[in-house]
């Protein structure tokens, strides 16, 4: 443990970006082997769009990161936060703590209010207007969205009280678990149901990105799928009836399109026909 706490202690900047495009390439590679469903559409077209809002968000959590480094530093230096008001417990289980409550701040909390927020929803659309999700999909956020994504995060760190290597190794597991969970890849559905007591599997994610609700307003984890277990958002849904996409966005012209994808938080808002239709 203590060798893993150096490491991210220091994690140089080139080897978080090789876990991203790590990954993407080994789901990439195993989802073109083993697929859940045999997708007709053009693959590097589709992720060329998806890495252009990649960069966009590495550029906006790379002008924000000072932020984040220094409301680390303030709560480890003041004593602020839950990790810092616990009695001293082996570092396993403070690290798991730290881990499971910044998940819950900086990926289901934040993805629960994007879908109940119609001004936070027309951000976090542009992710799930996409009708062909495969791993590329994860990294699909509007700039827009990538800043309101790293405030929660930033609200995460201060309330939970983690030092900057917990959140350095917050962010990997998270880059890695959100690859994985959109990953159109097959697993046994034993497997998957295991796994989805723990973690997010991708069976449990992909009834998410199914195009009507109450489906879609499911499913918010991204690490631990403990979340939606104790606050009833958990659901499933076999993956014969899966159908991708947003029942508001469904033409291609409208999710497959870079210029209109942009522009969608700033076009006329159609969640509300979503919620009153289903």
């Amino acid at each position: 443990m203590n060798e893993i706490i150096a490491y991210f202690s220091t994690i140089p900047s080139s080897h978080r970006s090789l876990i991203l495009v790590g990954g993407i390439t080994i789901f990439w590679l195993i989802e073109s082997t083993f697929p859940l469903f045999r997708m007709q559409y053009r693959k590097w077209h589709h992720a060329g769009i998806n890495i252009f809002f990649t960069i966009t968000t590495i550029i906006v959590n790379f002008i924000l990161a000072f932020i984040l480094i220094k409301t680390a530093a303030w709560t480890t230096e003041n004593n602020f936060g839950i990790l810092q008001w616990l009695p001293k417990i082996p570092i396993w289980l403070y690290t798991l703590i730290g881990l499971l409550l910044l998940d819950l701040i900086g990926a289901y909390l934040a993805h629960f209010i994007e879908h109940k927020i119609k001004f936070l929803w027309r951000f976090h659309l542009i992710h799930h207007t996409d009708t062909w999700i495969d791993t590329t999909t994860a990294n699909r956020h509007h700039p827009g969205e990538s800043i309101i994504r790293f405030l929660f995060t930033t609200a995460g760190v201060l309330i939970v009280g983690s030092p900057m290597w917990m959140v350095f190794l917050y962010q990997s597991l998270s880059v890695i678990a959100s690859q994985f969970n959109h990953a159109n890849i097959s697993l046994p559905p034993k497997l998957d149901n295991i796994l989805s007591y723990f973690i997010v599997s991708p069976n449990m994610h992909k009834v998410h990105h199914h195009y009507v609700l109450p489906y879609t307003d499911s499913n918010y984890g991204n690490i631990f799928s403990v979340w939606d277990r104790l606050f009833g958002t958990f659901t499933t849904l076999p993956k014969e009836e899966l159908i991708y996409g947003v029942d508001t966005h469904m033409a291609a012209d409208e999710h497959n399109k870079l210029k209109n994808l942009l522009k969608i938080p700033f076009q006329k808002s159609r969640s509300e026909k979503n919620k009153q239709n289903h």
